[in-house]
């Protein structure tokens, strides 16, 4: 590890803002690569800026609602750094009916003035939802989605946010039994059953989480050549790689800007992927 960055952040104490066991993968990582000491505030409610199951609607985007956790937290805990980790979920960008999850760690240094991303997004998450009409449909519908190591959420219909008419956190036969009798004597005709996307029930989200801690790391890391500041990262990509058999530029990335958000120092990095020129294949003119 670099001797600046540990120096920053040896033996110093964080904070992270999660209710739902978060630490358990982003601590060690956290600990081991940076040497900062790691807790996690007591009683403290994330639910309060918001919910997956919208009870509670989310304060702002994915990075305002981790900023909002962290500063609580820090505030709660009176240190200097606070970490926080933020998820969604939806459908892919380019392939119809695939879900996709986004997950970010922020880190906020106090001290340091600093507030560094760490990143992540994939199809890999069991993200799903299902109107059912028997209990075998549930049951067929929890299987597929990896239960009982994966927890389900059953509702009353897809639009309640009455806590009456939902239960979360089922990782249990029985207890998933139970639900199903109950709820179905107050909707007889239909239930709602989805993936319950917390991190502490749903382990496939926390492997991206870690792989976005894996990322934040990388990032500080990263120090800034003018200020030495960490977090010197890729803020822009330009297209326009040439074809390696006509000179037209094509839709491949040429450079990254990487840019301090401390002193604002920029630089281009020219063919981050190692290849001058693109295959006439990816070419506009050669493979119109």
């Amino acid at each position: 590890m670099d001797t600046t960055v540990k120096d920053l952040f040896l033996n110093r104490q964080a904070v992270i803002a999660t209710m739902h066991k978060k630490e358990q993968v982003i601590a060690p990582i956290l600990e081991k690569e940076l040497g900062i000491c790691v807790t996690v505030p007591k009683n403290f409610n994330t639910d309060l800026f918001g919910t997956f199951t919208n009870e509670v609607e989310r304060a702002g985007d994915q990075l305002q609602a981790a900023r909002k956790k962290v500063e609580k937290a820090m505030k709660q805990s009176n240190v200097g750094i606070g970490i926080s980790s933020e998820g969604s979920f939806g459908p892919h960008p380019f392939i119809p009916y695939l879900p996709y999850n986004r997950e970010l760690v922020l880190l906020v240094d106090q001290e340091q003035e600093l507030e560094i991303v760490g990143h992540i997004a994939n199809s890999n998450t069991n993200y799903a939802q299902k109107v059912i009409k028997t209990v075998e449909e549930a049951y067929e519908f929890a299987l597929s989605i990896g239960f009982p190591t994966h927890g389900v959420i059953v509702k009353t219909n897809s639009s309640t946010t009455k806590m009456d008419e939902m239960v979360k956190g089922i990782t249990d036969v029985n207890h998933l039994h139970h639900v199903l009798h109950n709820l179905f004597s107050k909707s007889a005709d239909s239930l709602y059953i989805e993936t319950d996307m917390r991190a502490l029930y749903n382990p496939t989200r926390m492997k991206n989480i870690e792989l976005a801690t894996i990322d934040l790391v990388s990032k500080i890391r990263s120090l800034c050549p003018n200020c030495s500041s960490p977090g010197f990262e890729v803020t822009e990509s330009k297209k326009g790689l040439e074809c390696e058999y006509c000179g037209c530029p094509t839709e491949l990335v040429r450079s990254h800007i990487f840019e301090c958000k401390k002193c604002n120092h920029q630089e281009e990095e020219l063919y981050p992927k190692g290849k001058e020129y693109a295959d006439p294949s990816q070419c506009p003119l050669c493979n119109p």
